[in-house]
């Protein structure tokens, strides 16, 4: 996507007061703080800004047209109802790129107001950042126009839907070091959102890292696919806030009801290869530790330490967040031995005392970094000691091993000398052991993850014959069953019987042990409602369950029983479509039958998913042993199941009438699967 004038504006000019106090003059001072220099003014009174303290003047001109040097950008802060007219102005002088800091729009409820603008934008080809924004930052172009604090200069880029997300973490940039590249507030996003600013940072050469604020997505599938194009070049961080009305939705289904927006949100930025962070301290850490480390190559980690109780603190929590810190080998312990006095305990974590020195740290971290992919460096530093020797070490032993090395040196007061020497040598400090650790975690999962990378699957539509799915409306099991079959999915012999004679008959026909089941389209759990018998041996049981389950139903609309033959040696597996309002069909897999809203043990994706993802959805599941076979018992056909999953998923694309399917349960067997229970619900299109 070609944003050049929005990033590398030949000129820049800033429409709204320039008088002391006002946003317009405060932007202006950013542009000149930055080092930008083709700055221009705009605002009735044609006022500037006269040179003072060794800043350069600005011109100020009444009319964007009085301009003649050339002009890319327009930063807008006039007020709210001018800004069409504003717009007009810059296109007819050729300005193709604007950042509209003024708010009163949409957030307030003026939506014909900001109608308006994207209407005047649209008509001159002008790309819009705004309206109710804090501003870009461009600091490889010394662009600046932004109410926030100015970073130094870097290869983190920032897409912020909330401006004072955004500045807090430029804030913290500039206190603590961490470079910037590119900064965006979006605010009410008419224009230019989360979705094209990823596809544009993704091709970036001055970008390697990228981190986003979202309260919501535009397109979720348009965003799934820029974030998905993102990280196969570069580490996503992401945190995404907020809660929408619609999102907190919970249908009677089982899928609906375990389809909240967050857990669709968490399965998209899981698929696309993003790292979710829920904080804005993990968001930063997260950037300091891929923008100033070497890859990580594995999740085996190393702690060395000077202080006991922190260092097992941090290793109980990086084994609690899926590192590995397991123990030295018996080779690497021999070689501590050497230099370290028996006293150090030689697991991990490494603990060399208070007695730990500059060599101790160095020569540790040299033996341990040739078994482990990463170390943490902590240094619990007492007021009587000087830490910079144990931060050469440090960074002595990061350099020569080229692995990363992250550092927790505190408390800040006594460290705040050798932190500059650490950081100056490429090894971030963090503030905690613990949030070192979760910083190594996130480069190791953004390592699995680009290694596993692979295109998000294809929607498959029109690839079945049988007639679509007409009705609006839920279907009865039988007629599910039918569609099913039509479908290709496996399901058990089963006959439809409305009244007790044809129930007998079809017991017959199926063979007994049999399983009798309710139909009405006013009984969705068939269980909690005395709507299923078991284990039917003959003629004179079924015609008792038949009458049972007439009399459960007598209040309602009793239309028959379905019957089944009763299937035994299976595990059984819940398999779930419905619709999230942002993304989409999402598809969900679980432990099945009566357990499922007790255990809710499920794994969600947005949908569709292919064979791969099936198979890691169902490696997900906290139940996988006992599919897998648990105390002796055999292992269930795992890819029989991850192929049904793969197929179930594309259906909403195939039927677009369809609004929820749960298959509940799947009797997944050591060979082969049966669907044993449907519900499908279609909607009008």
């Amino acid at each position: 996507m070609d944003l050049q004038s929005l990033f590398y504006p030949r000129g820049v000019v800033v429409i709204g007061s320039a008088s002391p106090g006002k946003l317009g003059y405060q932007l202006i001072r950013q542009l000149l703080d930055g080092g930008y220099e083709a700055v221009y003014a705009v605002n009735p009174a044609g006022k500037g800004l006269s040179p003072a303290r060794g800043r350069p003047g600005v011109p100020g001109f009444s009319s964007v047209g009085d301009i003649v040097e050339p002009l890319d950008l327009a930063v807008i802060v006039s007020p709210t109802g001018t800004v069409p007219s504003v717009l007009e102005d810059c296109g007819q002088a050729g300005i193709k790129a604007a950042v509209i800091i003024t708010a009163g729009f949409s957030e307030v409820g003026n939506h014909a107001g900001e109608a308006d603008v994207v209407e005047a934008a649209r008509r001159h080809g002008i790309r819009l950042v705004g309206p109710n924004c804090a501003g870009i930052i461009n600091t490889r172009h010394k662009l600046t126009p932004t109410l926030e604090t100015l970073p130094p200069v870097g290869s983190v880029s920032l897409i912020a839907q909330s401006g004072a997300v955004g500045g807090v973490l430029l804030a913290w940039a500039k206190e603590f070091g961490l470079g910037i590249s590119k900064f965006v507030s979006y605010g009410n996003g008419v224009d230019l959102r989360e979705v094209e600013l990823l596809r544009y940072l993704a091709s970036d050469p001055d970008t390697g890292v990228v981190a986003l604020y979202i309260e919501s997505v535009s397109d979720g599938r348009a965003f799934m696919e820029a974030a998905r194009d993102c990280t196969r070049a570069k580490p996503l961080v992401v945190i995404k806030a907020g809660r929408t009305e619609s999102g907190q939705r919970a249908t009677l289904s089982h899928t609906g009801s375990m389809a909240g927006a967050e857990v669709v949100y968490d399965a998209a930025l899981q698929q696309c290869g993003a790292i979710r962070v829920h904080t804005v301290e993990e968001m930063f850490d997260a950037c300091k530790a891929f923008s100033t480390l070497p890859p990580l190559d594995g999740d085996r980690v190393v702690i060395v330490t000077n202080s006991g109780g922190p260092g097992v603190m941090a290793a109980d929590w990086a084994e609690s967040i899926g590192l590995d810190v397991s123990e030295p080998s018996p080779a690497a312990r021999a070689r501590l031995a050497e230099f370290l006095p028996p006293h150090c305990a030689f697991r991990n974590p490494v603990d060399l005392t208070v007695e730990g020195t500059e060599d101790g740290y160095r020569r540790a971290l040299l033996a341990l970094l040739d078994e482990y992919d990463a170390a943490l460096a902590l240094n619990i530093a007492p007021a009587y000691l000087d830490s910079v020797p144990l931060a050469r070490g440090v960074c002595d032993a990061a350099e020569e091993t080229g692995k990363p090395v992250a550092a927790a040196f505190l408390p800040a007061q006594i460290v705040h000398e050798a932190v500059p020497h650490l950081e100056a040598r490429g090894i971030p400090n963090f503030a905690t052991g613990e949030r070192a650790v979760s910083a190594l975690s996130h480069m190791a999962r953004h390592r699995a993850r680009q290694e596993g990378w692979r295109p998000l699957a294809a929607a498959e539509p029109g690839q079945h014959a049988p007639e679509l799915l007409s009705a609006s409306g839920q279907m009865l099991e039988h007629e599910a069953m039918a569609w099913l079959k039509a479908n290709g999915f496996p399901v058990p012999d089963y006959h439809f019987a409305p009244t007790v004679e044809s129930a007998l008959q079809g017991c017959g026909y199926i063979g007994y042990p049999v399983v009798m089941k309710v139909v009405s389209p006013d009984i969705l759990h068939k269980s909690d409602s005395g709507g299923v018998a078991l284990n039917i041996q003959d003629e004179g049981g079924a015609q008792t369950a038949f009458f049972r389950l007439q009399r459960s139903a007598a209040d309602r609309d009793f239309r028959g029983v379905v019957i089944y033959p009763m299937l035994r040696g299976a595990q059984e597996v819940l398999l779930g479509l419905s619709r999230d309002p942002q993304f989409g069909p999402v598809v969900v897999c679980g432990l099945g039958g009566v357990y499922t809203e007790v255990w809710r043990d499920v794994v969600l994706r947005v949908a569709p998913v292919d064979l791969a993802e099936a198979s890691a959805m169902i490696q997900g599941l906290r139940s996988l042993p006992l599919l897998q076979g648990a105390r002796g018992e055999p292992s269930s056909d795992l890819e029989a199941l991850a192929a049904l999953l793969a197929d179930f998923s594309q259906l909403p694309f195939r039927y677009p009438h369809i609004s929820e399917v749960d298959l509940n349960p799947v009797f997944v067997f050591p060979e082969g699967l049966l669907v044993g229970d449907v519900r499908i619900i279609a909607r009008s299109v």
